[in-house]
């Protein structure tokens, strides 16, 4: 990477006060942020936050109502054809043909991002070898299982050889094990010099990420690394209490004097306090009025759930007529 992070020759994406609406709905609200070339940048949010809309607005597929921004060094409103020509796009939606076979979509998306004729051979085996489908080039892609359809998807993204790929959700649907694989690849693709947009709400996922944002009704509410976000981001103090049958625990925990908020969190609870120390001697002080004698608490670093969580439930209260 350059020295200077922040250069101009080292932003891959820009975007300034980029806003757009549809009607009198505004489904992304003024935002900024930079991408910086060869990192992976994750663009978190729930279903619905205006994740979608911002990327298809940076892939030149719609227009924004106002602001601007670049891509790859092209202007969002002005260059989207050459924007199109320079990124890979995966969305949620599995964008093959299932009635097609494997090597089929290869062949199509080689038309669609006009391969040269001498270089279709290499790429075709590229997509193949990337994806493990030596010897299945012949299947129907609707015959392929949820991880080998995604491997798939994301090798034709990549068939112009793209420095800037955006991956949409790209691991929606699938099993723990094939997200992990395919966060394996997207790590080489960095290491390789891509850049990385991706957005996701499975905040384990987003550990992966060098840099994010979080954004929430159109709106950046947070934004830094992931040791930024859970330290400079999380103004709160996190405790984690295990104890048996903890679902049926957490309403009265979240009662308790000193906590702001109770979540499950696997098979325990994560509270939001104001004052640690004195969170934990009112949960054990409770436990000991209900004779609740096995359970465990401690304070922890929170996570990027925690996070999550704790910066949503943050803008709700500062803005309460968004909901």
């Amino acid at each position: 990477m350059n020295t200077n992070e922040n250069s101009p020759d080292n932003i891959a994406v820009s975007v300034k006060d980029l806003e757009k609406k549809f009607g009198d709905f505004t489904a992304v609200n003024k935002i900024s942020f930079d991408v910086r070339r060869g990192e992976i940048f994750g663009f978190l949010g729930p279903n619905g936050a205006g994740k979608s809309t911002t990327i298809r607005m940076l892939c030149g597929i719609i227009s924004p109502s106002s602001g601007s921004g670049q891509v790859g060094g092209f202007d969002i409103i002005r260059e989207q054809y050459k924007i199109k020509e320079h990124i890979g796009y995966m969305s949620q939606k599995f964008s093959l043909y299932n009635d097609l076979s494997v090597e089929e979509n290869i062949n199509f998306y080689s038309g669609i991002y006009k391969i040269p004729k001498a270089q279709k051979k290499e790429r075709f085996n590229m997509v193949i070898r990337s994806a493990g489908l030596e010897g299945m080039e012949g299947a129907l892609t609707s015959t392929l299982a949820g991880g080998w359809k995604q491997r798939l998807a994301l090798g034709c993204a990549l068939l112009h050889k793209p420095t800037i790929i955006f991956l949409d959700e790209p691991t929606s649907g699938v099993d723990p094990i094939t997200r992990a694989n395919f966060w394996g690849v997207i790590k080489e693709l960095a290491a390789g010099g891509v850049t990385v947009f991706v957005t996701t709400h499975y905040m384990d996922e987003a550990e992966n990420c060098n840099r994010m944002v979080l954004i929430y009704h159109g709106t950046i509410i947070a934004g830094g690394t992931p040791q930024e976000m859970k330290t400079t981001c999380m103004k709160n103090e996190v405790l984690e209490i295990t104890l048996p049958d903890s679902k049926d625990w957490l309403e009265k925990i979240s009662r308790i004097e000193g906590v702001k908020e109770a979540s499950l969190f696997g098979s325990d609870i994560h509270t939001v306090v104001y004052d640690s120390a004195k969170a934990i001697s009112a949960i054990k002080e409770f436990f000991r009025q209900e004779k609740v004698e096995e359970f465990d608490v401690r304070k922890i670093l929170p996570s990027l759930e925690d996070v999550f969580v704790s910066s949503i439930e943050e803008y709700d209260k500062r803005e309460p007529e968004k909901n």
